[in-house]
């Protein structure tokens, strides 16, 4: 039977980041002692949930057995705070949300806490935040392969480039041009790798390793495992980042670069040492917080986003593009100072870059 006061050691990672305690009667949990936990949506999402798993394992001290069913199950590969679910077994079952969304641009709480709030609430339960970050582990197996750029021959540091995205959030598209930019400046010093799932929106860039449509989601994990840090719009990438620990020698906290705009309230989304750029508070539309618009290019897929739910300021780029102009005003040259900064603090250094190995 799960307590609804359990006393545990504490975690060894601050935890100052806990949210408030709920007081649900939760009697539908009462004589809980096997949970699962379903949810469908979006890798990104799935990440967050991973750590409100890691925390509600925590608190329960692991007596309470935990499995997940969701659309990602490559990302709990190797997760050590999960059990096998058995469809045989006595697991209760909740359907995870984070309603906490609804008022991102008025209370200050990060993604984070969104899955804890509702399991929290759920549950009858204070579920502490032990880590500001996902949790996706690399198996002991894993970090014993090759990584792909390795496979490729080539060596080296590198960073993930996501220079897309998905048809069903245009809004998050930035300009073309502006991401070869980026990598033009950086011919020499560092490599980057651009990667996007096939099906998506990934103009192809020069000057770049093309893996773009060649990972699927376990080796994408590997691939950011490997690198050295990540650039890209507000996406699966940008958790993942931040969930997926460094190889040894590597910088605990890899270097990632998110490009913004106004879309989301930045309390929301942004990580510590991450570099967030964004345009909240500087546009009429995202003046309060995040506007939340889903798509600026049109997709003409009969989604209602396509005449519900449109950037307020779209610029024109092509003939055929349109961008929010809050993702416009990121400046190719944000974007490579940013990245600079990793490099001047000493963070990271130039020198471990090789093209020939």
């Amino acid at each position: 039977m799960l307590k609804t006061n359990i006393e545990c050691a504490p975690a060894a990672a601050d935890t100052a980041f806990a949210p408030p305690i709920f007081t649900t009667d939760a009697k539908s949990f009462r004589n809980l002692n096997s949970l699962l936990i379903r949810n469908f949506q979006c890798p990104g999402d799935v990440v967050l949930l991973t750590a409100a798993v890691r925390d509600l394992y925590r608190a329960t001290c692991g007596q309470l057995k935990i499995a997940v069913e969701t659309s990602c199950p490559e990302i709990w590969s190797f997760n050590p705070y999960i059990s096998h679910f058995d469809r045989s077994g006595d697991f209760q079952t909740i359907n995870c949300e984070y309603p906490l969304i609804h008022r991102s641009n008025q209370v200050p709480y990060h993604f984070i806490h969104g899955f804890v709030q509702y399991l929290e609430d759920a549950l009858g339960i204070q579920i502490p935040l032990t880590e500001f970050k996902g949790d996706i582990h690399i198996g002991e197996i894993e970090k014993t392969w090759m990584s792909q750029m390795e496979e490729l021959g080539l060596f080296g540091d590198f960073w993930v480039l996501i220079a897309g995205g998905k048809y069903d959030f245009t809004a998050k598209w930035w300009n073309p041009s502006s991401f070869q930019a980026v990598v033009d400046h950086f011919a020499d010093r560092i490599r980057f790798v651009q990667c996007g799932e096939a099906g998506h929106w990934h103009p192809p860039l020069r000057g770049v390793v093309d893996l773009l449509g060649k990972t699927d989601l376990r080796q994408f994990i590997r691939l950011i495992y490997h690198s050295v840090g990540v650039v890209c719009p507000v996406t699966f990438a940008m958790h993942a980042a931040a969930a997926i620990p460094s190889r040894p020698g590597r910088p605990p906290s890899r270097a990632c670069v998110v490009l913004a705009g106004g879309r989301e309230p930045a309390h929301w989304e942004a990580y510590p040492n991450h570099r967030y750029l964004c345009n909240n508070g500087a546009l009429p539309c995202c003046l309060q917080g995040g506007c939340w618009k889903s798509r600026c290019q049109k997709v003409n897929d009969g989604d209602p986003k396509d005449w519900e739910n449109l950037c307020m300021q779209p610029v024109q780029i092509q003939p055929s593009l349109h961008i929010p102009k809050c993702m416009d005003m990121i400046r190719p040259e944000d974007v490579i100072r940013a990245i600079e900064s990793y490099y001047e603090g000493g963070v990271l250094h130039y020198a471990n870059f090789g093209r020939d190995g």
